[in-house]
């Protein structure tokens, strides 16, 4: 292939020029490159004029496939519904002229015919004057019949004669054929979308076959050399593709197929192919990864290879999300999603799904917005729209409260956490305290938790939820930040760790007018190292300690602000800075990972993750693990059953490693 100049084009500006000098299938890796940032609604402008939306076309489905599909076109129905007279009523066809003034005093007696009319069953006998023809619930009304009475209001002579003790109005309680569903009549419109009632309808004219919107057939490839799928062993300093099985739910969920290709390293050769094929065989093509400027970003350089006009977007000023690629390839949408999973999701769902729904036939998404507020101020970037994930609950004061969650474009759990979105604006540089946001929620129904737990987590926690009936949600935020939300009114229970240096005294000391203290355990806070290192194996933890501090080669890894552990760290540390004090996760899980990886040499962390990492541990003091309480608590009832289930918890808190004798419930 002869180098070659190539325009890819963008709005407002007129298009932007790229040079490249692609020799052979491996092109587009050497390329300069100008990304011009778009806002959010200059994209999806741009995107909308070079692809020129419209479903994929028609394709009859049979009747038990159609839940989900969309009617491409408007179904009249081909017969009546019901298709004959039928009776709504277990009872007797009669001549309604025959028992006019019939009363329970006064009877009038009629004649048996000599047959049954049941569903199903042709009628072979007409109803003369001064008859009746037993006959069920659907039965056909016979000739001659204009009334049914109901059983309940006859009593039969012998086996030729019949009592009536009603009298009925002619039509009464007849369905008459077409009355529900007249033949012709239009039944469904285009655009519907197939559930169960349509499928009902769709059943009761007849209708065994019906034509639908084709689905879509998307391409979902993830790219990165470290990428490792779902249920495969994972190598170090490799990650589990978590964006392609996410973005195939969410394609089924918005009407598509979703072709699952699984991951492509960052090699050139494989990625060209991989990605040749996948263009070659679906309507649309998604790929997460390789959107940014990196070196080992590849994918854009080979999107503008797969046809023309190209790439229309590459930068949105989104946040989550900035590096998403648009790109239109001979009338096929291709996307280039971002790496991170919060920043692909919502790049997804912001911006391609309505394409997408387009494409399927589908009608705009329901979307449902609530006002809540804002417990925190909330910061954000001049001239990216922010989409930040809170988590919604009742205030003390009435209405509801938006508790931001997970910000930052890799946090996967806070998907799990959060009940909706609020957008921040790209001119809004914060969101004070107190502020009222609208809310677009994740789906369509709001569940508010009966507790909502804000603090320090332990994995003797989870324990204890696992006996409640009543659901909760946990936000890690840190002891002080437990407390903080508790002293708002944001939160039911707030699990502590905190030790007052001046006394040597456990969280009591912390807790603000309105608050108690709920007993839970205490655990064995220690050092931990990977086994066999001498700098730590076997000696006293003062001397551990101090020899990890006067090595510079001796890395270690803090806690995050605001946790109790982290206040323990910096006594210990009295001031010094060693290698590793700004890496801060935020759970005790994290430092023993970072340990056990080789990222750091010590940490300090509970006996239960040590265990579980196989790492050596040098016990530092026991502390107090409680839960800080409104002494008037918004969910009395539910605030009781986690106390019964905290007592319910201590055989599992044994065998998660808190000794017996540590335990609060037997040592308090």
């Amino acid at each position: 292939m002869a180098a070659r100049s190539r325009q890819f084009w963008a709005p407002k500006a007129g298009g932007y020029l790229v040079s490249d000098t692609l020799s052979g299938p491996s092109a587009g890796l050497e390329q300069e490159q100008f990304l011009r940032i778009l806002t959010r609604e200059e994209a999806i402008s741009a995107f909308r004029a070079a692809l020129q939306p419209q479903p994929l076309g028609s394709e009859k489905v049979p009747l038990a496939a159609l839940a989900g599909r969309v009617l491409s076109a408007d179904i009249a129905a081909p017969v009546d519904t019901p298709p004959f007279d039928r009776s709504v009523v277990d009872g007797f066809a009669v001549r309604a002229a025959d028992v006019v003034g019939a009363s329970s005093g006064m009877p009038i007696r009629l004649a048996l015919n000599p047959e049954v009319i049941a569903c199903g069953t042709v009628p072979g006998l007409t109803v003369h004057a001064g008859t009746a023809t037993p006959i069920s619930t659907g039965g056909p009304v016979p000739r001659g019949a204009d009334a049914i009475v109901m059983i309940e209001q006859t009593e039969t002579v012998g086996e030729t004669g019949l009592l009536v003790s009603r009298a009925v109005a002619p039509g009464q309680n007849i369905a008459f054929a077409g009355s529900d569903i007249a033949q012709g009549q239009t039944l469904l419109r285009r655009g519907t979308m197939i559930g169960a009632r349509e499928v009902a309808m769709l059943a009761a004219v007849g209708l065994g076959v019906v034509e639908v919107w084709r689905k879509p057939r998307v391409a979902v490839l993830s790219t990165g050399d470290e990428l490792v799928q779902p249920g495969e062993t994972l190598r170090p300093a490799a990650v589990y593709d978590s964006n392609g099985p996410t973005v195939a739910a969410a394609l089924e969920e918005n009407g598509c197929l979703a072709l699952r290709l699984g991951a492509v390293a960052d090699d050139p050769e494989q990625l060209r192919t991989a990605m040749m094929e996948a263009f070659a065989t679906a309507d649309a093509l998604i790929l997460s990864g390789g959107t940014s400027k990196g070196a080992g970003d590849l994918t854009y350089r080979i999107v503008g290879d797969l046809g023309a006009p190209g790439i229309i977007a590459h930068g949105v000023a989104l946040k989550p999300g900035k590096p998403l690629c648009l790109a239109v390839c001979d009338g096929k949408p291709v996307v280039v999603l971002p790496g991170f999973p919060t920043s692909a999701m919502f790049t997804f769902h912001d911006v391609v799904v309505p394409f997408l729904r387009i494409l399927a036939g589908l009608p705009e998404r329901e979307e449902r917005a609530l006002t809540a507020r804002l417990p925190v101020s909330v910061s954000s970037e001049l001239g990216r729209t922010e989409f930040v994930m809170v988590a919604l609950s009742q205030g003390t004061a009435g209405g509801l409260v938006a508790q931001p969650v997970g910000k930052g474009s890799g946090a996967v759990t806070a998907f799990s956490q959060a009940d909706g979105f609020l957008r921040v604006e790209a001119l809004v540089e914060s969101l004070p305290a107190g502020t009222d946001v609208e809310v677009t929620l994740f789906t369509p129904h709001l569940a508010i938790p009966d507790l909502v737990i804000m603090g320090s987590h332990c994995v003797g926690l989870d324990a204890v939820l696992a006996r409640m009936t009543g659901t909760a949600r946990v936000l890690a935020t840190g002891s002080l930040g437990g407390l903080a939300a508790l002293r708002r009114g944001e939160c039911d229970i707030a699990p502590i760790h905190l030790m007052a240096p001046e006394s040597g005294v456990y969280n009591t000391p912390f807790l603000s007018a309105g608050m108690r203290l709920l007993p839970g355990w205490m655990r064995l806070q220690g050092l931990v190292f990977r086994a066999g290192d001498a700098r730590f194996e076997r000696r006293p933890i003062a001397e551990a300690i101090a020899a990890a501090l006067a090595d510079p080669d001796c890395i270690m890894v803090n806690r995050n602000q605001g946790a109790g552990t982290r206040t323990l760290i910096d006594g210990l540390l009295a001031g010094q800075r060693p290698a590793g004090y700004w890496n801060q996760p935020r759970s005790h899980n994290a430092v023993a990972a970072a340990v056990a990886q080789g990222r750091a040499d010590w940490g300090i962390a509970i006996r239960p993750v040590a265990l579980a990492q196989g790492l050596g541990f040098l016990p530092l003091g026991v502390e107090h693990y409680d839960f800080a309480v409104a002494e008037a608590p918004r969910n009395m009832a539910a605030l009781a059953e986690f106390e019964r289930a905290l007592a319910e918890a201590v055989p599992a808190l044994l065998a998660l490693g808190f000794e017996k004798q540590t335990l609060l419930s037997e040592a308090r």
